[in-house]
C-alpha cells in the first residue's frame, strides 16, 4: 500500500513487527492523520482490535497472529491468549482462524516469523482476488462499494478494493460510488483516503442514496468485503450490506462479494449461525471529527433521552450474490 506523507510516498502494511513490537496503522485517526500505534502486550493487541484501531477481518486476522506471537515472546500462556484475542470481535472469522493458525503451527520456531508469514499469505491472497476480480471490471464502468475493504482492512491489498487497484493499474478508467457507512463511516472516512492515495476517481455518498444511483444507471457493479462466510454462500459484512444486495438485485445490477478463503467459516451450515457484534448506541448518538483548530471533537446528534441499537454486521442471503470473488477465482455461493 503507497501512502502520501509528508516524507514523500511510503510503503505500509496495516500491521507488521519490528523488535518485538507490533506496529497498526491507526484506523481511527484517519483521513485526518496517519499514525502508528504501538502493541508491546496481548492486552494493548486485544484493546486495538476492540477499540477498532485495527478493524477488517484479514487485519483482524494478522493482527491477532502477531498478539501470539507476543504472548510466546514474553513468556504468557497460548492458551489464554488465544482466549482473550478471541473474545475481542465475535464476527470477524479470520479472527479465529489466524488464532488456530499460530496454535497449530508454533512449537519451537520463531513466533514471529509464523505470524509474518500468515500476514505475508493473507497479502497474497488478497493480489490474487485483485487480479480475479479485476476480470469483472470493464474499461469506464461505474462501481460501488460498502465500508472498507482495502489494503488497511486487510495486510495489503484489500478484498473489495483490490480488483479496482488492479484495475486502475490496468489503464482502465473506472469509478467507485463510496457508500459512508454509518454509524463509524469507514467508507467516508477509510475507503474515500485509499481511493485517493491511489488516484481512483470517486465520491462519497450517503448511505441511502446507492438506490438512487442505482436506479439512474449510475452503478455497474457492487464489489463489497465479508467478515465471515458460510457454507451455503450466505455473507456476513458490514450493517446495510443487505440493503445494498437486495436494492442491486432490484435494479439489476451484478453484487459481487470478495473475500479470502480464511473468512469462510466451513462449521456454519448457514448465515443464521453467524454470531452479530453489537456495539454501543454511543456510535449512533455521536459522530467525530475535526474542528477548524485541528482537534479531534464528538458532537451529539440524537436527543439525550432516545436509546440506540448498534448491530454492527448483517447477513446477506445468497440469493442476491452474484458470485464470491477468491484467491481461488470467482465462484457462485452456492459452490463455496
Amino acid at each position: 500500500m503507497k501512502i502520501k506523507t509528508s516524507d514523500g510516498i511510503s510503503e505500509y502494511r496495516s500491521t507488521w513487527m519490528e523488535d518485538g513490537v507490533l506496529k497498526l496503522i491507526d484506523q481511527p485517526k484517519l483521513p485526518h492523520e496517519f499514525k502508528i500505534f504501538e502493541c508491546k502486550t496481548v492486552d494493548e493487541v486485544a484493546n486495538a482490535i476492540k477499540t477498532m484501531v485495527v478493524r477488517g477481518a484479514p487485519a483482524i486476522g494478522a493482527t491477532a497472529c502477531y498478539g501470539m506471537a507476543i504472548a510466546a515472546l514474553t513468556g504468557e500462556d497460548l492458551d489464554g491468549a488465544s482466549e482473550k484475542l478471541a473474545k475481542t470481535r465475535p464476527t470477524a472469522h479470520d479472527l479465529f482462524d489466524a488464532l488456530e493458525y499460530f496454535k497449530k503451527n508454533f512449537k519451537d520456531g520463531d513466533p514471529v516469523k509464523i505470524a509474518d508469514d500468515y500476514a505475508n499469505q493473507g497479502a497474497r491472497r488478497c493480489e490474487l482476488i485483485g487480479i480475479h476480480g479485476a476480470k469483472l471490471i470493464k474499461d469506464g464502468m461505474k462501481l460501488l462499494t460498502h465500508c472498507n475493504a482495502g489494503a488497511i482492512a486487510t495486510v495489503d491489498w484489500g478484498t473489495a478494493l483490490a480488483p479496482m487497484r488492479v484495475a486502475k493499474n490496468e489503464g482502465k478508467n473506472i469509478f467507485v460510488w463510496v457508500d459512508e457507512t454509518r454509524p463509524r463511516c469507514q467508507g467516508g472516512r477509510l475507503t474515500a483516503w485509499e481511493l485517493g492515495q491511489e488516484g481512483i476517481d470517486h465520491a462519497v455518498i450517503a448511505d441511502n442514496a446507492a438506490g438512487f444511483f442505482m436506479r439512474n444507471g449510475e452503478v455497474d457493479l457492487v464489489i463489497v468485503g465479508a467478515d465471515r462466510i458460510a457454507l451455503n454462500g450466505d455473507v456476513a459484512n458490514k450493517i446495510g450490506t443487505y440493503e445494498k444486495a437486495v436494492l442491486a438485485r432490484e435494479n439489476g445490477v451484478p453484487f459481487y462479494v470478495a473475500a479470502p478463503s480464511t473468512t469462510i467459516d466451513r462449521k456454519l451450515e448457514s448465515g443464521d449461525e453467524i454470531p452479530i457484534e453489537e456495539r454501543s448506541g454511543d456510535e449512533i448518538h455521536f459522530i467525530w471529527g475535526f474542528n477548524d483548530g485541528g482537534l479531534r471533537s464528538r458532537v451529539r446528534v440524537t436527543p439525550k433521552d432516545s436509546p440506540a441499537r448498534n448491530p454492527a454486521f448483517d447477513v446477506t442471503p445468497a440469493r442476491y450474490i452474484t458470485g464470491i470473488i477468491t484467491e481461488e477465482g470467482i465462484f457462485k455461493p452456492n459452490e463455496i
